[in-house]
């Protein structure tokens, strides 16, 4: 009965968050920084009274430890560029004739980026090389191989990327102590399992689910579901923390895990943890 009382409580105070975006509201899409302009400096991070009941309701359901496993975004969560996109693009193109300015790749790459990929039903597939070259010679207006190789090899090297978190390899050794499950879920090609080696974080993941690999792409709840059977949990049992709303907040959701936006519902992995009852 007390379970019944809570499932009942928490589902009354959730269920207008799960249905904002529907009819009747207006949410902004994108990632939680272009959410959290469009909000604007007065919104609120995180309901207390509906978060604390629901953590009551997880509690009585799971125990002290409200989740049995954390799926992890790459890009931009997990991982950030060390320079901007445009920077790279334009400082290696230089020695190829590339001209435009910054500000103009940065146009032509988001034009391309979203526009259609017809060539494939993913945009990734295995190491993503005909995805890419499409977007740098749109981005930059050269098609030398040569140097598409260069950039591309590039963003396979420690030196261009860095942790969004430097406290992250602390919380996710807890993380494991506590016998907490965790994954890397990512739209990404096949070099990302070289790319976390080289940083050095590969060992704090029990499992990675990358696209390329899975044959599906967030928001599809398909690679969700991937992630929590090579964890060998069931999907309620997960939380994923990610910076797209789109992407990783409803496909996650989706496939019936929890979902935190990162950079708006938390903002370091010391945070999440906490939040499911993981002393750091």
């Amino acid at each position: 009965m007390a379970v019944a009382r809570l499932r009942a409580a928490a589902s009354a105070r959730l269920q207008p968050a799960l249905a904002a975006g529907g009819r009747g509201e207006r949410r902004p899409l994108g990632t939680a920084a272009e959410v959290a302009a469009a909000a604007g400096p007065g919104a609120a991070r995180w309901e207390l009274m509906g978060a604390r009941e629901y953590y009551d309701y997880r509690r009585a359901i799971y125990g002290d430890i409200t989740h049995k496993a954390i799926l992890v975004d790459a890009a931009g969560t997990l991982l950030a560029p060390t320079e901007p996109m445009a920077q790279v693009y334009r400082t290696i193109g230089q020695k190829y004739g590339v001209d435009y300015s910054e500000d103009e790749i940065l146009m032509r790459y988001r034009r391309a980026y979203a526009q259609p990929w017809g060539r494939s039903r993913l945009r990734y597939v295995n190491d993503g090389r005909p995805f890419w070259q499409y977007i740098v010679s749109s981005s930059t207006g050269c098609s030398d191989l040569q140097y598409f190789e260069e950039l591309y090899q590039y963003y396979t090297t420690e030196k261009a990327w860095h942790l969004c978190d430097p406290d992250a390899g602390r919380v996710f050794e807890a993380l494991r102590r506590a016998g907490v499950k965790t994954a890397v879920v990512s739209n990404f090609d096949t070099r990302l399992r070289p790319l976390l080696q080289a940083l050095k974080c590969d060992r704090w993941f029990d499992a990675v689910a990358i696209s390329a690999e899975v044959a599906a792409e967030k928001p599809n709840p398909t690679i969700f579901l991937k992630a929590c059977e090579l964890l060998g949990v069931k999907p309620e049992e997960a939380v994923h923390i990610g910076d797209d709303r789109r992407n990783d907040i409803w496909g996650a959701r989706d496939a019936g895990c929890d979902a935190w936006l990162w950079g708006s519902d938390v903002y370091s992995f010391k945070e999440v943890a906490e939040r499911i009852g993981v002393e750091i």
